[in-house]
């Protein structure tokens, strides 16, 4: 399938400029998005949908990155969006679902038990409700019963499209995923928010190398600290391991956004 790698939602974070990375999917069944960036309800009322915080993050929130205006760049519809695989439900991966109403929304049982029943006052108060997705489909997974490079609980979903796997990665949320996808050449691991800055994947780099503010972040909107530390070395230990092989991504930073674009901009 051939992978578009779109930046839907620039932010002027301090002292580190971040992205909203998505991938756009080209399948036969239809194109598919993981994750979705803000979206133009952000833009018309980012008090009400996206909240303070949007003054920490300070979005640009310009219309032309917006998935759904990307999309149409291609040649295509919003109409020709079947699906959207979400790794979580923050404000800044959600926000575009709302420009493509038809989509059937994917998310673990996990996340939505957490996002739409509020199970802790942490979850009460990160969730944006404004922003759900009420007028989608969403299709709940429970972990599966495959192994993906020693990540366990993995779903490959076929009903999508061959070479699409859901693999659970909970820690920055209660059921936080990933997507892996077979990109023909390589794998694409889109990690979402397990990681922030590009040298997590480094083994020999230290920690104190990441920006304080993306550092501070990572532990204060974390479900479980423990979990998501975890995560980044059996991450680091995945990019070690896999080479090229293994295009790892994440939704923000935008070193590995533009190697990633780079990269799918080059022949096979």
């Amino acid at each position: 399938m051939k992978v578009h790698h779109l930046n839907c939602g620039s932010m002027q974070f301090p002292t580190s400029p971040l992205v909203c990375h998505v991938l756009l999917l080209e399948t036969d069944n239809g194109l598919v998005l993981v994750d979705s960036g803000f979206g133009l309800g952000d833009i018309a009322q980012p008090a009400v949908r996206i909240g303070g915080f949007r003054r920490v993050i300070r979005p640009v929130l310009d219309s032309e990155e917006t998935a759904v205006r990307q999309i149409e760049r291609l040649g295509f519809h919003a109409t020709d969006v079947r699906h959207i695989l979400l790794t979580h439900l923050d404000y800044d991966h959600i926000g575009g679902v709302s420009d493509f109403p038809n989509a059937h929304v994917h998310v673990t049982s996990a996340e939505a038990l957490g996002a739409f029943q509020g199970l802790s006052v942490f979850e009460r108060r990160r969730y944006e409700r404004a922003q759900w997705m009420r007028e989608s489909t969403i299709v709940e997974h429970q972990p599966g019963t495959e192994t993906w490079q020693g990540f366990s609980g993995v779903t490959p979903l076929d009903a999508i499209a061959d070479g699409v796997l859901l693999v659970p990665l909970p820690g920055h949320s209660r059921g936080h995923a990933a997507y892996a996808i077979d990109a023909g050449d390589r794998w694409i691991l889109h990690a979402g928010d397990a990681f922030y800055h590009h040298t997590t994947l480094d083994r020999r780099s230290r920690r104190s190398e990441i920006p304080f503010i993306l550092r501070a972040q990572e532990s204060f909107v974390v479900y479980d600290r423990a979990l998501a530390r975890r995560n980044r070395e059996r991450l680091a230990s995945l990019h070690a391991s896999a080479g090229t092989d293994i295009d790892i991504v994440n939704a923000h930073s935008p070193v590995l956004y533009e190697r990633s674009s780079e990269r799918a901009r080059q022949p096979a």
